[in-house]
């Protein structure tokens, strides 16, 4: 999970040779109170009004002004009559973000008829940016790197083996809910979506052209990891099939995540068909926000209606576990919060949570350490709170202005797990959240806790690890990997026109010959499949055709094929052979497997 400069822990990072410090907040995963409207009030499309509110001023505040779904006008000139402005209202989930410079407007709004909830939001003034934001940088690239190597964060979770099965598609939306993306950056620009990405800084959308970009480099390092192209060049993401938007909920400046841009996020998610978002931060202020607290439980109340919404709508949410090597199943204080201001010393149970980390519905991931099975030192852990585990030490992917990053925090695990989300989603289309959400686990690799006391449970399922740490062939391959000795080249072969190019994989160490159902797993890039054969060459020459200029104008081959080779000793040097029968249209070999 992100943190912010100040009162947050830090973890080393380094990009091109340059020192970083990211941290990570606390993170949770319980119920959070909803109001007592039922979940289908949420799930009507959010009309959204943004009316310009009064100028700003100095000690202006914001505040959520909690109201029934549906027509929220009553309210909305309530909020006029008695001291404040409409910044944004959210009508579909009853949720109105007011400006006031008046110290007692939270208290008069509280005996408005039809209001159920008001709070502030932060404890700090809002800046004087939010009415007139400034575009943050766009960055000038780097040279691009020309190697993309293999990296152990992806074999751990097998992302390697399945980008050859299903490398995602192009029709998943990612939403990357964070301090934004550098979208010019030549690993993400291929698979960056511009029409669904907008700024939610300050809980009122910006959809101006840039508005989304990164006032920080979290959010390019989060994007990265979950879909960095297959290019050639620098990383490779988990999904680099599927398409991201970035949503910047960070305030420039303080990089800072309040309610407000958080519910403006969420229900962007959901009117935008994000099967999938990715949430490596807390909820600003507040560390956790307590319901016996009139601000902090408004702030539950809002975020927890517009998380119901985005998954009514279709839309996983996935967030971090914290960096705070605690135990989320017993909270007893908090000392760091509010982080707008000065943080106070509070006494806390398990009803205060960490949004959106504990709301009903999102994934709640841990970090593994370097070997891919323990727990990283800094991870939060609870038991019946942490739900799966991922990679998330010394984690490589992009950084703004075409750079690259090794960063550590629960922020670089979560990413992982929302990119096997996903592949599940691209595999499955039909899915649920709820279905993406359970077959996480279900799919998940079973760790068992070492030998520490803080670590309880079973093998299936403790505190440190959840069901386990994800497992990306499995989304793309059914409920089991497939058996057998795997090999795979991921060396790339141009394919010119009217050419015929070879890749050859050394098979050896397997008994006998070849089995009757041998995976042939494809990837090749190229625009106008309908020119290509492509055959399997064995090692004795004998030709299995896979792909016979079939098509027609289709952009790129992603596919397994099941090849009955059993008249084929196993070991020797097998051939994937591409022949191009047409001009115009080129591409390359990016990479095959054989699975005995």
């Amino acid at each position: 999970m992100f943190s912010q400069i100040s009162g947050r822990v830090r973890l080393a990072a380094t990009v091109l040779g340059t020192a970083l410090a990211l941290a990570g907040p606390v993170s949770l995963a319980q119920a959070a109170p909803l109001d007592n409207e039922p979940l289908a009030a949420f799930t009507a499309a959010a009309r959204t009004n943004t009316a310009a509110p009064a100028a700003w001023a100095a000690g202006t505040r914001a505040y959520l002004v909690i109201t029934a779904p549906g027509d929220t006008t009553a309210v909305r000139t309530a909020v006029a009559n008695n001291g404040g402005s409409v910044f944004a209202s959210y009508d579909a989930i009853g949720v109105i973000v007011a400006h006031s410079t008046s110290a007692s407007f939270a208290a008069t709004m509280r005996g408005v008829s039809g209001v159920q909830k008001v709070g502030a939001t932060r404890t700090s003034d809002v800046p004087a940016d939010a009415y007139n934001p400034a575009l943050p940088a766009n960055p000038s690239q780097a040279t691009a790197p020309t190697t993309e190597p293999v990296r152990s964060d992806m074999t751990q979770i097998k992302a390697d083996q399945a980008w050859a099965v299903n490398p995602g598609s192009a029709s998943v939306k990612v939403g990357i809910l964070d301090t934004g993306v550098d979208d010019q950056h030549q690993d993400l620009a291929p698979n960056f979506n511009a029409a669904d990405s907008v700024s939610c800084a300050y809980g009122k959308t910006d959809t101006r052209a840039g508005a989304w970009r990164d006032v920080d480099q979290h959010g390019t390092h989060v994007a990265g990891t979950v879909a960095a192209a297959r290019n050639g060049k620098g990383a490779i993401g988990v999904a680099p099939g599927v398409k991201i938007s970035s949503v910047r909920i960070a305030e420039p400046g303080t990089t800072l995540f309040f309610a407000e841009n958080t519910i403006c996020g969420l229900v962007w998610a959901g009117d935008h068909g994000f099967k999938v978002t990715n949430n490596s931060y807390y909820t600003d202020p507040w560390q956790f926000n307590c319901p016996n607290d009139l601000d902090q439980a408004a702030i539950l109340e809002g975020v927890g209606r517009a998380q119901a919404y985005a998954d009514g709508k279709g839309s996983l949410q996935v967030a971090a576990a914290g960096n705070s090597n605690v135990d989320l199943a017993n909270k007893t204080s908090d000392s760091s919060s509010p982080n707008d201001s000065t943080p106070v010393n509070r006494t806390i149970t398990n009803d205060c949570l960490d949004i959106p980390a504990e709301l009903p519905g999102v994934v709640t991931v841990a970090a593994n350490g370097t070997n891919g099975s323990s727990k990283a030192s800094f991870s939060n852990y609870g038991r019946d709170v942490i739900e799966v585990s991922a990679p998330g030490e010394s984690v490589y992917s992009t950084a703004p202005g075409g750079k690259y990053a090794s960063l550590s925090g629960t922020s670089m695990a979560s990413p992982h797990v929302a990119g096997v989300a996903a592949l599940l989603a691209s595999a499955n289309p039909a899915y649920t959240p709820a279905d993406i959400r359970a077959k996480l686990g279900q799919q998940a690799t079973d760790l068992a806790c070492p030998s520490d006391a803080r670590c309880t449970g079973t093998t299936a399922k403790n505190s440190f690890f959840g069901e386990g740490r994800v497992d990306a062939l499995k989304a793309v391959s059914g409920s089991t990997p497939p058996a057998g000795a795997y090999f795979e080249n991921l060396t790339d072969v141009a394919i010119a026109d009217n050419a015929t190019v070879e890749s050859s994989l050394t098979v050896s160490g397997v008994t006998g010959n070849a089995p009757a159902t041998l995976k042939v797993g494809v990837d090749i890039k190229h625009t106008y499949i309908g020119d290509l054969k492509v055959d399997l060459v064995a090692p004795d020459g004998s030709v299995h055709t896979l792909h016979n200029r079939t098509g027609s104008g289709t952009d790129n081959i992603a596919q397994t094929y099941t090849v009955n080779a059993s008249s084929e000793v196993a070991n020797g040097v097998w051939k994937l052979r591409v022949n191009d029968n047409a001009s115009q249209d080129t591409g390359k070999i990016d990479a095959w497997n054989l699975t005995f």
